[in-house]
């Protein structure tokens, strides 16, 4: 690629950690909060097991005002933005020259689940903001507002691999001059009990087999794995050409150094060897990379049994075996919408740190010869990273990321 794109901001909320330090720190000492979720409107005659976010503490810059008719996707994406915003100094920009890539679509459902249950009886006296807060759209409206952007806004929907696909989308738009910095929002996806209920009866997200010991539920690349357990998260990324960053003096993290997307071509959950494989050897000819120069893979590794036994036969199939190789969902879950810009997210913060974070409960691999990041953390230098993210409805992507020098 011609133009030079990194990432000069990041913000993040976690059940495991909010802000980027408490995250990484979290990652890297093997930490997790699975249990049998409590938050209101997650269950219904159920158990469902997930990790959910404590106590989101909204910077206090954002007015209350604000706050009072936000939902919890909506203040989770408040809140990583501002980090992302601050540490990138985009203020230093002219607002004109700054865009917004939300990725995710239906991410308030919980929260409209709980509107229409507390108005079902009573419709006539429904809030009037809910005709807007129901749409995925008013998190650019609250984003926006509050940070005077007025480049651009849309929302971008990829099912699970909607945060790497907004990542894309902000990196084309910096490409083609449409704006100087675009941030790209892997936003919250607030799941109520009928989500969490189509997805169990799906067979894609875990069972109850594990439900006297929500610690173990979680199990991406493991033998005893039966589904993916969700976890709340949001995280947020800067995306702009070098040459902008120095502008400003600001020190990137890394560079994007390529991307590739592959569609199925069909409708189903169920994955595809081939898709995976041409989404990472399009990725590598995008940045010009052998496979042997890839040394660090965060894969999408959900813990679907299907699923994780297709995306280790596509690094193969890629020539990336020697690559070390976790799984973040192992720690946080899986964020949904989140999931891709969260794992890009926890890739840089190792490969800053020098460290790459434990895979919880890999006790018995799928393929035990993989270079795997067992239950310690490993010391290693991330200078060619892999990221990859897949989405139902046959989409997948794969972005390369290149320590800046």
């Amino acid at each position: 690629m011609d133009t030079h794109l990194v990432v000069t901001g990041m913000g993040v909320v976690s059940a495991i950690g909010q802000g980027k330090q408490a995250f990484v720190d979290a990652l890297l000492g093997g930490h997790d909060a699975f249990r049998v979720m409590q938050r209101p409107g997650r269950q219904r005659d159920s158990a469902f097991i997930g990790a959910e976010i404590d106590d989101l503490i909204v910077p206090g810059e954002i007015p209350a005002s604000t706050l009072r008719t936000a939902s919890l996707s909506a203040k989770a994406a408040l809140t990583v933005v501002h980090e992302a915003w601050s540490e990138a100094r985009l203020s230093e920009i002219e607002p004109e020259r700054v865009g917004l890539v939300v990725g995710g679509a239906n991410v308030q459902q919980r929260e409209i689940t709980q509107i229409q249950d507390a108005y079902r009886d009573r419709i006539a006296f429904l809030r009037p903001s809910y005709g807007m807060t129901f749409m995925d759209t008013d998190l650019c409206g609250l984003c926006t507002s509050q940070f005077g952007i007025r480049g651009f806004a849309y929302t971008a929907g990829g099912a699970s691999a909607s945060g790497q696909l907004a990542i894309l989308q902000a990196a084309q738009a910096v490409m083609t001059g449409q704006v100087d910095a675009c941030i790209a929002v892997g936003a919250l996806m607030d799941l109520s009990y009928w989500e969490c209920r189509g997805f169990q009866a799906l067979g894609a997200m875990g069972s109850n087999r594990f439900a006297d010991q929500p610690g173990a539920a979680c199990r991406p690349f493991d033998r005893d794995h039966d589904g993916f357990i969700y976890g709340e998260c949001s995280g947020a990324l800067v995306i702009e050409s070098l040459e902008s960053s120095r502008r400003r003096a600001v020190h990137p993290y890394a560079r994007l150094a390529g991307w590739g997307i592959a569609m199925d071509a069909n409708r189903n959950p169920d994955p595809s060897l081939e898709g995976e494989t041409r989404a990472i050897r399009n990725a590598l000819a995008s940045a010009e990379w052998s496979a042997a120069q890839v040394d660090y893979v965060n894969p999408h590794g959900t813990g679907s049994v299907i699923g994780d036994e297709t995306e280790i036969a596509a690094l193969r199939a890629s020539g990336l075996a020697g690559a070390w190789l976790n799984a973040s969902k192992s720690l946080i879950g899986h964020g949904l919408t989140a999931a891709g810009a969260v794992e890009v997210i926890a890739t840089l913060l190792q490969m800053r740190e020098g460290k790459l974070h434990p895979t919880r409960n890999l006790q018995n691999p799928i393929d035990p010869d993989m270079k795997w990041v067992g239950s310690s953390a490993v010391q290693h230098r991330i200078e060619h990273a892999l990221t990859l993210s897949m989405g139902f409805g046959g989409m997948n992507t794969a972005l390369c990321w290149q320590r800046h020098q």
